[in-house]
């Protein structure tokens, strides 16, 4: 409820507050500004130049290599805004993000490796330090930016500790792996006695819808199997068949949104649905990972000829807006790909390429901006509503790692290690 005293007190000073709201939102229109303007009417023509998968990656690593320099850590900037963010200003490069920070240790060093450049791996390595830096002392991982106030978060201490993980696998670094255990220790004195997580959840988004929990716990499963710690994989269990339980008959995987449970992001359920697989994988658990591949299965059904998939759907599995998160697209597409190598089955490989060249036309490889070169947009149109105007660090990740895996697969070449976590 609004205090009286806060409202404008004359019809002046309404007319005034209505005004300035009305001009404020119509400077912030994407045709008033260059970038976005222009990338709209690229949409419009059918997107940007297609080539092949190492020019596409290439172009890729170098954005993340140009947010990790963006910032004055060893961090890696959440995302590049095309026009005035409301959070953060600019437009030009966010702040680090420690969440997304964390998952991309893995990338680099798997880029490192297929690209034949140590450098990346030493990125890596100096992203996996900055985060035990700013770990909080309970273990945990924050929420939000490095410009946010520090509280804990139960999901983004996961995919931090995938990072620690990866970098204890290619160098032992014994720091990351203490702080690997401080993470993983959290984690489960966090989890309720039924294997849910109810505390420490992020400030950002809706604690009571988060079935992407799926990916922490495959983050613990892995740190049990590699840290030698059965304590972790016990937990990891516990979360990952609690949640499992909750599926719907038609594979459904309900409360699983950042901010909308009835329409979830295709995002969000591309994580419950890799953690599943991942987290089965590990434990070794079929059933996890025929929960995930259930849900895997409906949402390939629903890819259109072009590579296209709805950015939210509905729990009768139909697409909810006109709209796609890209970020969750080229998820699907690893999921895909894991499954095949998991099963064998060829059924998993018939809409990767499509969604691999759909993905492609929406990267921009020739503009000289370096905060959109190379990076993935969170939504097609970039209008759309998730991260509106914005090129982001996770989607860029995840179609890095989608071009990884296709250059692996089809060219028949042993995929990096560090893709297991990634």
């Amino acid at each position: 409820m609004i205090a009286t005293a806060e409202l404008p007190r004359s019809p002046i000073a309404r007319l005034t507050n209505a005004v300035t709201a009305r001009v404020t939102a119509i400077a912030g229109h994407p045709m008033l500004h260059g970038a976005s303007a222009r990338e709209l009417w690229t949409e419009l023509l059918g997107g940007h130049a297609v080539a092949d998968d190492p020019s596409h990656l290439r172009e890729a690593i170098a954005w993340l290599v140009r947010a990790q320099d963006a910032t004055p850590d060893g961090g890696i900037a959440r995302g590049y805004s095309l026009s005035r963010h409301p959070e953060f200003g600019g437009p030009g490069w966010q702040p680090a993000y420690p969440e997304t920070t964390g998952y991309i240790v893995p990338t680099l060093y798997a880029a490192a490796e297929l690209l034949e450049s140590p450098s990346l791996a030493a990125r890596a390595t100096f992203a996996s330090r900055w985060e035990i830096e700013v770990q909080l002392p309970s273990g945990a991982v924050r929420g939000g930016t490095i410009a946010a106030p520090p509280t804990p978060a139960i999901f983004n201490t996961g995919q931090v500790l995938l990072g620690w993980l990866a970098t204890v696998e290619h160098n032992g670094d014994a720091s990351c792996a203490d702080a690997a255990h401080r993470a993983a220790a959290f984690l489960v004195a966090a989890q309720d006695r039924d294997g849910a997580w109810r505390r420490s959840q992020s400030r950002f988004a809706d604690a009571t819808t988060t079935m992407y929990n799926t990916r922490t716990a495959w983050a613990l499963a892995e740190a049990g199997d590699r840290l030698g710690h059965s304590e972790y994989s016990e937990a990891a269990s516990r979360a990952l068949r609690a949640m499992a339980y909750q599926q719907h008959r038609n594979g459904w995987l309900p409360a699983c949104c950042l901010t909308d449970a009835d329409r979830p992001l295709l995002h969000t359920l591309g994580y419950a649905i890799e953690g599943l697989i991942e987290g089965g994988r590990v434990l070794n658990d079929a059933e996890l990972v025929w929960a995930g591949a259930r849900a895997a299965r409906a949402i390939a059904q629903l890819v259109s000829p072009e590579g296209w998939l709805p950015g939210r759907l509905t729990s009768d599995w139909h697409g909810a807006v006109n709209w796609s998160c890209l970020t969750g697209q080229a998820q699907m597409v690893n999921v895909w790909f894991r499954l095949h190598e998991l099963t064998g089955d060829a059924e998993w490989l018939e809409p990767v390429p499509r969604v691999i060249a759909f993905l492609k036309t929406t990267q921009d490889r020739a503009t000289r901006n370096p905060g959109r070169r190379g990076g993935i947009k969170g939504a097609l149109p970039v209008t759309g509503d998730y991260g509106r105007l914005e090129v982001l660090s996770w989607a860029t990740k995840f179609f890095a790692d989608t071009l990884m895996r296709s250059m692996c697969f089809y060219g028949r070449r042993r995929a990096p290690s560090a893709l297991a976590l990634a």
